[in-house]
């Protein structure tokens, strides 16, 4: 059975005291929840990394990073390496946000060799792609996401796709209040599952948990998430408040 994920991205939001009100919130409103099977995965800020990893300690709270730099250090000003996440407790890390391409140009090579960082430091990603509207619009949306995975992912082993979730983010759909139909989430999730299949094996097809993320709310994620290739979300917006990520918790 394929592991079921709740992730909030926090982006540039909330200082050090937010962060642990914010954990302990959400620790207060899950903990009587039966979470089989289901992971709840928040991403802060990096200043405020060791902060969260404290406050979640006791609970079933995951803390990832939002992003790495592929090197293993030298003169990257502002970056932060594999090892420096791992020295703290980090064990997964965001990749590839829509975000992340936009407004600090990431492409999918320099994605690829993060992701092979990410597996020599024995971590694991939720690597994130998606289609513009304009994609969509044109009808190549199959065709953008099929290339993303492909460039930065399909150079792996069998074996490493253990290490892999997948976030697919249609773009017109993040912070605009649009959403995806839970038809087409659906959709391209288990032509994603295909692809993988046809790259690999149904076996490593079907292992990999596919993440939804584009304007869930408690409203829709219900729906979103009973679609069978839908194992989960990644929230934005969201996840900055208790009561709508505890909804969508509680929805999966």
């Amino acid at each position: 059975m394929r592991t079921k994920i709740v992730a909030g991205n926090w982006k540039m939001n909330n200082n050090e005291k937010e962060s642990i009100q914010l954990i302990d919130a959400l620790y207060e409103s899950i903990k009587n929840e039966t979470l089989k099977n289901t992971r709840v995965i928040v991403a802060p800020t990096f200043v405020n990394l060791s902060t969260s990893l404290k406050a979640a300690k006791n609970s079933e709270i995951e803390v990832v990073a939002q992003n790495m730099h592929q090197a293993k250090n030298g003169a990257y000003t502002g970056e932060i390496s594999a090892d420096m996440l791992k020295a703290i407790g980090i064990k997964t890390v965001i990749l590839g946000h829509s975000e992340r391409r936009t407004y600090f140009n990431e492409t999918d090579a320099s994605l690829a060799e993060k992701v092979a960082t990410i597996l020599e430091n024995d971590l694991e990603t939720i690597f994130c792609f998606g289609e513009l509207l304009e994609d969509r619009k044109s009808e190549n949306h199959f065709a953008v996401v099929e290339s993303q995975i492909s460039n930065a992912l399909f150079q792996l082993e069998a074996g490493a796709w253990k290490s892999i979730i997948l976030a697919y983010e249609p773009v017109w759909a993040i912070g605009t209040g649009e959403t995806a139909s839970a038809e087409q989430a659906q959709e391209m999730h288990e032509f994603i599952r295909s692809i993988v299949a046809k790259k690999y094996n149904k076996e490593v097809a079907d292992a990999v948990s596919i993440l939804y993320g584009g304007s869930v709310k408690p409203a829709n994620a219900e729906e979103i998430f009973s679609k069978p290739d839908v194992d989960g979300g990644l929230i934005g917006g969201a996840a900055l408040n208790v009561a709508d990520f505890t909804g969508i918790i509680k929805a999966i």
